[in-house]
């Protein structure tokens, strides 16, 4: 749990203006700042702020929250991400309330972006940075290019790299954390003789390199990327997200490539919907950061290659196992979107983009060319190797519809291609709700959402409920606190609660935080949210009772008990005690 004192802090320093500001043009109106809502379409500003407030609301489709609703909201991050984000950005180190420090990752972000000011010096203003330069206009890379990205040049000589490091006064062991110093080789520097790619994370941050070799002199392969670190993890950092995470979460569609170079050429052509690998295989991890931002629709711009056809047979496999349709742009041989790009323009990839090829007809293709399905035996071999993929989604509709499309392919009636598929194994179900978490959260949130306002609805729930009422222990937990702060009149908000919620019960936050509701509905929303847990209690006490009853546990005299308590508590149908607010 973080220290009251340390979220108090960050509380006083948290301008909500400059949050959203940070993501969103504001426009000033009058006193206030209006803009286009940004959780549903609008053509007239209805989405405002005013100085000072600490809540925003939009008076077209009713959202309404703080600066840590905004972010989980429009940058689809945990309640934990937002509450880090908003300390990082307003320079507030948190602390744990047993009294331990939060590990200050403010000495590796300041290395990183030092390495990368001074690869990019190095890259634009050194005799040795004119055979990279010459290297990157030979690939159609230009200046607005460099500098949008931040595109550097580590030096061929270690010894310069350490010379510009301790002018600097970069602490070595920053330096090793954050990957730019070989612990085990005497500090030697870790980028060498590479073009460097600045890694950044959500707000803009450099967290680590992805360096591609220019000459074939350099020892290694063609791209090397940071090690993991603190900042920096592989299989959940997706290259060029910062770029285009908001376009992404606004149409719901991404474009994925396997190269850097890919990724940023596209971006910069005006397709911010595109993100890269980290020079590993794309992973389910990888896919669950593009879920997360409510993606329906991914398009795999792999290369034209059989590594690259292979990868997205895979890559698409984990998205459509996630719900998520996917489209593959088939390359001719040999192409990547580099290259298109670079003799086509972004019109020629379009292109591409415009007639991709869907997912089955793609795995149909691929898997034919190790099975004839001119012949019976060919086509049971290939509906063998489906139904393993199949296998694997959550959704059953989507199974049913790749099956027909299967069949249809193949020119086999849909039964044998179901048969075969069904034989062998259920799709996996998707994970269980709790449902008291999610109906004890409705009643929470609304709680929280109208805290702020002059009129409170909690004196009216504790008139109905206690906090045995509650079965999620982390539910009841945060009633608890929440009934104290009222008592103390303190203020309530998302911050505040984050003192009594530790990261294990983040899972109550995120569904507090993730649901939109509309303030004006709050009288009737706490009513209907305490009565559904009225009665959900009053069901729960009756089936015990009925339980012990069967159970044949008990004497005559303790049955005939039970039977009276399980009568009278079938004619105390629960009611809503009522209250003037």
């Amino acid at each position: 749990m973080f220290s009251k004192e340390s979220l108090q802090n960050l509380k006083e320093k948290i301008d909500l203006v400059e949050v959203i500001s940070s993501y969103l043009p504001l426009k000033k109106a009058g006193k206030s700042f209006k803009i286009c809502c940004p959780f549903h379409n609008e053509k007239t500003p209805s989405f405002v702020i005013n100085p000072g407030d600490t809540h925003y609301h939009c008076f077209g489709c009713g959202a309404h929250g703080d600066a840590i609703s905004f972010l989980v909201g429009f940058l689809k991050v945990s309640f934990g991400e937002a509450v880090d984000m908003l300390a990082e950005k307003f320079g507030v180190t948190l602390h744990y309330q047993e009294g331990e420090k939060k590990e200050d990752l403010g000495p590796l972000r300041h290395v990183l972006d030092e390495c990368s000011k001074f690869f990019q010096f190095h890259l634009l203003h050194t005799e040795e940075g004119r055979a990279a330069l010459d290297y990157l206009y030979q690939r159609g890379i230009d200046l607005d290019f460099i500098h949008l990205f931040k595109v550097g040049l580590a030096p061929k000589d270690p010894l310069l790299s350490l010379k510009v490091f301790k002018e600097k006064k970069l602490p070595f062991e920053a330096l090793q954390r954050a990957g730019l110093l070989l612990e085990n080789k005497k500090n030697f520097p870790f980028f060498v003789e590479r073009i460097t790619f600045p890694i950044m994370d959500v707000q803009g941050n450099v967290i680590g390199f992805s360096a591609r070799k220019f000459s074939e002199k350099t020892i290694g392969g063609k791209y090397i990327n940071t090690k993991e670190t603190p900042l920096f993890k592989k299989s959940k950092i997706l290259f060029g997200l910062n770029y285009s995470r908001k376009e992404i979460t606004r149409q719901r569609r991404a474009v994925i490539v396997e190269g850097q170079i890919d990724a940023l050429r596209l971006i910069q052509e005006g397709l911010n919907l595109t993100v890269a690998g980290q020079g590993t295989a794309f992973g389910e991890e990888h896919v669950e950061v593009i879920r997360r931002l409510g993606v329906k629709e991914v398009f795999l711009g792999f290369d034209g290659d059989d590594a690259g056809r292979e990868a997205a047979l895979k890559v698409g496999n984990f998205f459509q196992k996630e719900g998520v349709e996917v489209f593959v742009l088939e390359f001719k041989d040999g192409e990547d979107p580099d290259s298109v790009l670079r003799k086509e323009g972004i019109t020629g990839f379009l292109n591409y983009l415009h007639k991709p090829k869907e997912y089955i007809p793609f795995l149909v293709e691929m898997l034919s060319k190790s099975s004839n399905i001119a012949t019976p035996a060919g086509k049971n071999e290939l509906v063998e190797k489906a139904k393993k993929l199949l296998a694997e989604w959550k959704f059953p509709l989507m199974v049913y519809e790749a099956e027909r499309r299967l069949a249809s392919l193949l020119q086999v009636p849909e039964e044998m291609v179901q048969q075969k598929i069904h034989l062998v194994k259920e799709p996996k179900k998707d994970f269980l709700v709790n449902p008291d978490l999610v109906l004890e959260a409705d009643l929470l949130r609304w709680i929280v959402v109208t805290s702020s306002s002059e009129e409170t609805l909690f004196p009216i729930i504790q008139k109905n409920l206690t906090p045995i009422d509650f079965i999620d222990p982390s539910a009841r937990k945060l009633y608890i606190h929440l009934c104290e702060l009222f008592s103390e009149k303190r203020e309530v908000d998302l911050l505040t609660l984050a003192e009594y919620i530790d990261r294990e019960e983040e899972e109550l936050l995120n569904l507090i935080v993730k649901k939109k509701i509309q303030v004006e509905r709050a009288k009737i929303g706490v009513r209907e949210s305490i009565q559904k847990i009225l009665e959900r209690n009053w069901m729960l006490r009756r089936e015990s009772i009925k339980t012990k009853i069967q159970m044949g546990k008990h004497s005559e005299v303790e049955i005939l008990e039970l039977a009276k308590e399980f009568d009278e508590l079938k004619k105390m149908t629960p009611k809503l005690v009522d209250i003037e607010v």
